[in-house]
């Protein structure tokens, strides 16, 4: 089995969506970020993946951590992710950029798509909203 080092952002918009994406070629919705590069950090390598799919760019300190979780891989057969994921407040809309085909919001109390990411469904979900799972 593969792990690979993640950086994963839940961002939410005014209203307390959260954004979800989904990467071309892809079924499952997941939160934007992406793996580490070597010699990385977690918050470096998010804010250069929130750049580069969502031409987003936070301060460090904008990035508050949420946890680190260990999850199946959604897209990658026999693969795990060791995830470090952070949580921010979007000051303005964002769009879609590199790999990422589809963005979608989640609002608290929405039923979420099946196809969500193991991290997502087993973590993060029902640390930010518990009464709804």
């Amino acid at each position: 089995m593969t792990t690979l080092i993640i950086a994963a952002a839940c961002l939410f918009d005014e209203t307390g969506r959260l954004l979800l994406v989904r990467k071309r070629n892809t079924q499952a919705f997941m939160l934007p970020g992406g793996k580490a590069e070597p010699g990385e950090d977690a918050i470096t390598a998010l804010t250069r993946e929130l750049q580069e799919e969502l031409n987003l760019s936070l301060a460090a300190h904008a990035l508050q951590p949420l946890g680190q979780f260990r999850a199946a891989a959604a897209n990658e057969a026999d693969t795990w992710i060791d995830a470090s994921v952070f949580q921010a407040r979007l000051a303005h809309d964002v769009s879609a950029a590199a790999e990422l085909e589809e963005l979608r919001w989640l609002a608290p109390g929405d039923v979420p798509p099946d196809t969500l990411a193991p991290l997502l469904r087993e973590h993060v979900l029902p640390l930010l909203w518990p009464a709804d799972h």
